[in-house]
């Protein structure tokens, strides 16, 4: 007998999101596996992150359907808060209360929402401070650590929910360079176990190493998407190539004003050698 495959992870079908005049998504199509790693690259203002927060519905549709775990999130009569328990998600700030401790961050959502005793919260958060590289830093309040260390401590309060899906909306981008390399490698540990997860960032080696598919976005579509080596490696689209000229080779810059002037399609420039993940 045969098993009929499960459901995607995250279901779009013809996308659109608008504010007021302003079209930012522009009839989307988009699925991401179970045990998938989808990292979305593209240009600001392109409508990566606004994707990824209508996925939890953070922002309304305008017209399209999205499902995750086989639920349709825009059914007007979905339990949404239902749904949202299975999806953690971490933005570019970090979005921890200042007047908690690290771990009541972790345990307050698990006692209210999930409705776990304090033992058992505590025992789950203290797991997953574990898991990020904090177990020192339980009884920390946010102020007393580094930006990346929180970022730390907000995926570790997310996984406490115990997600079967990640969204990540560009989380290294309010760090310091030196700073990270930590919130990748924990990223990285989620990916090798099976978390899915879909990620815009504009860390070209994070997405080639642990990717198993890149979308390049532009515009409010997307423009090509495929396995890393194929779309950061031998990109097909001439925007695409643009791009990754400009996020790799940033020295090169077109004169004020003067459409750009570099020579015609060639291979994308040589992504960096990323040896974070020995760290």
């Amino acid at each position: 007998m045969t098993t009929a495959p499960s459901r995607p992870a995250v279901e779009i079908r013809d996308l659109h999101k608008s504010f007021g005049p302003l079209k930012v998504l522009k009839g989307i199509d988009f699925e991401v596996g179970q045990g998938e790693v989808v990292c979305v690259i593209g240009p600001s203002g392109s409508g990566k992150s606004t994707l990824l927060r209508c996925v939890d519905l953070l922002e309304e549709p305008t017209a399209g359907k999205i499902w995750v775990n086989g639920v349709e999130m825009t059914d007007p009569d979905v339990e949404i808060d239902a749904v949202r328990r299975g999806i953690g998600m971490v933005f570019q700030s970090f979005n921890l209360f200042p007047h908690l401790t690290v771990l009541n961050n972790l345990t307050i959502a698990q006692r209210r929402v999930l409705r776990r005793g304090r033992a058992e919260a505590e025992r789950v958060a203290r797991a997953n401070l574990e898991r990020v590289g904090l177990t020192d830093k339980a009884d920390a309040f946010p102020a007393q650590l580094s930006g990346g260390q929180q970022q730390r401590a907000a995926i570790a309060r997310s996984l406490s929910m115990e997600p079967k899906l990640m969204l990540f909306d560009e989380p290294t981008s309010a760090l310091d360079p030196e700073l990270v390399g930590d919130v990748l490698t924990v990223m990285r540990k989620l990916a090798e176990d099976g978390m899915t997860m879909m990620v815009v960032t504009h860390e070209m080696a994070f997405a080639r190493d642990v990717a198993d598919r890149v979308v390049f976005m532009d515009g409010g579509v997307v423009v090509e998407q495929g396995p890393p080596q194929e779309v950061l490696g031998a990109p097909k689209h001439e925007r695409t190539r643009a791009f990754l000229s400009r996020v790799l080779d940033p020295t090169h810059v077109a004169q004020l004003g003067q459409p750009d002037q570099s020579p015609s399609p060639s291979p994308a420039p040589s992504l960096p050698t990323d040896d974070r993940h020995n760290l």
